[in-house]
């Protein structure tokens, strides 16, 4: 995103921000506004978006019985130190990819994908097109593309293959469980806990938890600075658990359903700092000013694409692992959508290179 773009990005979201009860906020003009598109979006967070963009912008199956799931080949071993692993890579269609192109109780032939539309930078509503844009919004594209292709839709006008749905932070595995999603690309964090329930693709992007908080606070990251403090973490967040492993004297911590939720309660003045992955708050902290991350990002952790871990599932997982890899390596790919949307604010940066574990 070219400078000129962002403050008129900004420039547009403080305006409408200003413009009501949500102005109180201190100078997040861009949560605010997305905080109140949050409200007007509300009924059709979990509806299919009328419109999807083919421009550069993973299966979910029915739940499982706990006892097929240990017979599932990511959900076998995980080691803690390398989490990351997956499987290897395979340009087949198999059994799930064709039920996807068959079915008739989801969109036929269209990748249902979980993301989320309040992460700026990551997947968000852009206030001045409607459109959703970002990071994980080109990679779930492009993906689509790859597997499923295009077609026309009833105006003639030729579309990726996917279907976007809006998925709360807390809802990400018991949508791909529940089989609402084929699968969810949202900032998610692999994890060894989560591999037990889900199955991920490669890594796509490396990161790791650290705190955010007002430039003038007095906290100075992860550390003894936040004894006493009110912080504030997403449900079913990595931060969350971080914190339950070593709160470092903070107070009970404020759950919330999404991450913007714990934006808008620290502009509030109502928490002292949000625990969030590093990438994920640089897109707020870009936005405003006023705050900023402190101290350094914890033990790096990877995002990855979460998909079901069913074995009947397995040719998406590798498939998608397939043309992951494809998309780290083409220069329209990883490196132009991470200068597109990420560069600016982290800097310099290449994909995590993938690790398979057959």
């Amino acid at each position: 995103m070219s400078a000129t773009e962002r403050q008129g990005y900004t420039a547009r979201i403080r305006a409408m921000a200003m413009a009501g009860p949500l102005s109180r906020l201190r100078g997040w003009g861009g949560v605010a506004a997305m905080a109140l598109a949050c409200v007007l979006t509300a009924a059709f967070a979990l509806l299919p978006l009328p419109r999807v963009s083919d421009s550069p912008s993973g299966v979910g199956g029915q739940g499982v019985a706990d006892a097929r799931q240990a017979l599932a080949p990511d959900a076998v071993a995980c080691d803690d130190k390398e989490p990351e692993v997956s499987l290897g890579p395979s340009p087949d269609a198999g059994a799930k990819i064709q039920e996807i192109n068959s079915r008739t109780d989801k969109p036929k032939g269209k990748l249902v994908v979980g993301i989320d539309q309040n992460s700026y930078l990551w997947g968000y509503r852009n206030p001045n097109t409607g459109e959703l844009e970002g990071f994980d919004i080109d990679l779930a594209t492009a993906i689509a593309k790859a597997i499923f292709g295009t077609s026309e839709d009833d105006k003639g006008v030729e579309r990726v293959n996917i279907v976007f749905r809006a998925v709360p932070t807390n809802q990400r595995i018991p949508m791909i469980k529940s089989g609402q999603v084929d699968m969810i690309v949202r900032t998610m964090t692999i994890s060894c806990k989560r591999k037990a329930d889900v199955a991920f693709s490669t890594a796509y992007f490396a990161t790791g938890q650290q705190v955010l908080a007002p430039e003038t606070s007095k906290i100075t990251g992860f550390d003894s600075s936040l004894e006493g403090k009110k912080l504030c973490v997403a449900s079913g967040s990595t931060a969350q658990g971080a914190l339950e492993d070593n709160d470092h004297g903070a107070d009970e911590p404020l759950v919330v359903a999404n991450q913007l939720d714990c934006l808008v309660r620290l502009q509030l003045g109502e928490v002292d700092g949000v625990v969030t992955d590093s990438a994920l708050a640089a897109g707020q902290a870009a936005q405003d000013p006023t705050v900023k991350l402190k101290g350094k990002p914890l033990a790096t952790e990877y995002y990855g694409i979460a998909m079901s871990n069913d074995p009947k599932a397995e040719d998406l997982v590798r498939r998608v692992n397939y043309e992951l890899d494809k998309w780290r390596k083409d220069p329209n790919g990883w490196q132009k959508s991470y200068g597109k949307w990420l560069a600016d604010d982290l800097g310099a940066a290449t994909p995590p290179k993938p690790k398979y574990s057959d």
